[in-house]
């Protein structure tokens, strides 16, 4: 999420901080819950979220949740089903607008080969990673890969535009609806950026 807030603040007008919301389960991890608190995120909860918004705060959201960061390689660049529309209802009950995000360059950068589930559970964590570079060489494994970067935001999607009131949060078919429009404008965007960028490895600097 470090590089999406960096993005927000540097490309969105009013050069504000969004505060990202992470699953519990990293707040667990000693040196990671740390980092997460000192760097402005917190506990990916509901009422955390509404908080924020009424605040006039600028909130981020990962719907895909911990399927999202657990993806194996191969399946990279393609979205999971965004659970049952959480990030939509706490828009809907604070008339906030969305902003589908797509990010291209994040899934590169510790390439996940393997999940072993059994040491994720063993330590309560959603996943437990082996990659290219970790377990091999110990914490030199945890550095990030490089790789490009390609980060559009996409126009606002608002709810209260389409006549949908904070009544709407409790219509569920109205909440699906709207989280599959986010997730499938995220997805294109990704499918076009992917294309646009080419090799992981591509200089984007004399492109724009």
């Amino acid at each position: 999420g470090v590089m999406i807030r960096t993005a927000v603040y540097e490309d969105l007008p009013g050069h504000r901080h969004a505060r990202a919301l992470i699953l519990n389960a990293f707040f667990g991890v000693p040196v990671a819950s740390w980092f997460l608190r000192r760097t402005g995120n917190t506990i990916a909860h509901p009422d955390d979220a509404e908080r924020l918004l009424r605040a006039g705060e600028l909130v981020l959201v990962f719907p895909e949740g911990a399927k999202g960061t657990g993806k194996l390689y191969r399946e990279r660049y393609r979205l999971r089903r965004f659970g049952r529309g959480g990030f939509v209802q706490t828009a809907l009950r604070t008339r906030s607008p969305i902003i589908p995000v797509s990010v291209v360059g994040s899934e590169e950068l510790h390439p996940m080969l393997l999940n072993l589930d059994l040491a994720a559970r063993a330590l309560g964590l959603p996943y437990f990673p082996i990659t290219a570079t970790f377990p091999w060489l110990g914490l030199l494994g945890l550095i990030p890969l490089p790789s490009s970067w390609i980060i559009e935001f996409h126009e606002p999607i608002a709810p209260a535009a389409d006549g949908h009131g904070p009544e709407a949060a409790e219509d569920m078919a109205a909440v699906m609806q709207i989280s599959d429009r986010v997730r499938d404008t995220i997805q294109q965007g990704v499918y076009a950026n992917l294309q646009r960028r080419g090799s992981v490895f591509a200089d984007l600097s004399a492109a724009d």
